[in-house]
């Protein structure tokens, strides 16, 4: 969209939301116990704050407004809508209650409105998480860090209150390979190792032959498998309540219920050994077969992207928009950043870096005249009348800033930075009032 004013540069960016509230997966998505990451949301502050830029929330693209829609009224459309999708195990057993994704889990203690039902029951002793990478470790922290250790951060006062009553003593965290392949980060690796009253519970015949290996090793992965093998040889203190640890070469291959049927009481791992080494080995089935009880069993094994409009192109196989660079396959305007452009890995810094390549691509785009700026376009104002028309009302920057103000409060009278609101309709409430 832009505007007549030779002098000064014109473009204007329009955002729209699904939520009433900004920030994505840096409100959903980062763990509570760590606000230094969320302080990108400061950044973000300041662009949406920009004269040139406006939120729209509360606005379900593909449902209230079509991308053909926001095509016709803009020169340009950036797909940035992330991976909202779950990875199935495709196990028997994996709809049993006590199974959980790590995505509704994650959201849960997070405070995304669609998982505040979620009530886990964690009067269990034992937990299994399927996947290796960080969110598995954020669940695995979660779950075993002393109440005290979250009760100032973001969480939701109903998750601290459930967690402040967990049984939950004992955390394993499951993948397919070997300890030369686990996907988590050192940070996250070492918060685990340095939980207060927990020991690590690794199994030493998961380490055989790793030592020989280190000194070909790139140095992030060096470092991350030194800390690992010193927390099997150091085993931790016996005196400590709770346990946690890693379980490598296992893949799962069934829930299993209680003698009722009515829950999950246990997992069904099969046993696997590598073929090849480094990042590229793969997990090969042995035929053996090893069962753990437990009564919390958590999947993180990857978010995927679903399809958000029959208009916009979508590779089912990959779970992506398909993309040359950002620009989306046979479909002049329209782009992709983030996870619906190269799929669900990397940190935020990653994303970030991602979105300004598509950024770069948009504005060579324009400079070479692959979009047509000539034309007029009606912008703003044609999809603001098209969604009064369908009666969807839009939350602007200025309106969430009430919402937020009043998340600071309600947290400030109980200690912590924010109490989230978990209600879409009261979060309205407050935008409108």
């Amino acid at each position: 969209d832009e505007d007549d004013d030779d002098d000064k540069p014109n473009e204007r960016v329009y955002i729209y939301e699904r939520l009433p509230v900004p920030f994505g997966l840096v409100r959903f998505g980062v763990a509570p116990d760590h606000p230094e990451v969320k302080n990108v949301i400061n950044t973000f502050t300041q662009t949406a704050q920009h004269e040139r830029c406006s939120f729209h929330g509360n606005v379900n693209v593909g449902k209230d407004v079509t991308i053909d829609e926001l095509r016709q009224a803009y020169h340009a459309v950036v797909l940035s809508y992330g991976a909202e999708g779950n990875r199935s195990m495709g196990i028997p057993g994996e709809d049993l209650p006590g199974v959980f994704s790590a995505k509704d889990f994650v959201g849960w203690y997070n405070g995304l409105p669609s998982n505040k039902e979620l009530h886990p029951d964690l009067s269990f002793e034992t937990a299994v998480i399927l996947g290796q990478g960080n969110v598995a470790l954020d669940v695995a922290r979660i779950l075993l860090a002393p109440v005290e250790m979250l009760k100032e951060t973001d969480i939701t006062q109903n998750a601290l209150e459930a967690l402040a009553g967990s049984k939950v003593r004992r955390v394993l965290i499951v993948g397919r390979r070997g300890p030369l392949q686990i996907a988590c980060t050192i940070k996250e690796l070492r918060e685990m190792v340095n939980l207060p009253n927990t020991r690590a519970d690794m199994l030493p015949a998961d380490f055989e032959g790793i030592a020989e290996a280190l000194k070909d090793l790139p140095r992030p992965r060096k470092r991350l498998t030194e800390l690992m093998m010193k927390a099997v040889k150091e085993g931790g203190d016996d005196k400590a309540e709770k346990c946690c640890g890693f379980r490598f070469f296992r893949s799962p291959v069934e829930v299993l219920a209680g003698a009722d049927g009515k829950r999950a009481t246990g997992i069904r791992l099969a046993l696997n050994k590598l073929e090849g080494s480094g990042e590229s080995a793969r997990a090969e089935v042995t035929g053996q077969l090893e069962d753990v009880d437990c009564g919390l069993i958590i999947s993180s094994i990857g978010y995927k992207s679903i399809p958000i409009d029959p208009a916009v192109p979508f590779d089912p196989r990959r779970a992506i928009v398909p993309n040359e660079m950002g620009r989306v396959q046979d479909t002049a305007g329209l782009y992709c950043s983030g996870w619906v452009k190269r799929g669900p890995t990397g940190v935020i810094a990653t994303t970030m870096n991602d979105s300004f390549d598509t950024a770069h691509v948009l504005i060579q785009d324009m400079e070479a005249g692959k979009l047509d700026l000539s034309v007029n376009k009606p912008g703003a104002q044609a999809i603001t009348a098209l969604l009064q028309t369908r009666g969807v009302r839009t939350v602007l920057f200025s309106q969430w800033e009430k919402i937020n103000a009043e998340e600071e409060k309600r947290g400030k009278s109980q200690g912590k930075a924010r109490e989230k609101l978990l209600d879409v309709d009261e979060m309205l409430k407050i935008a409108w009032s």
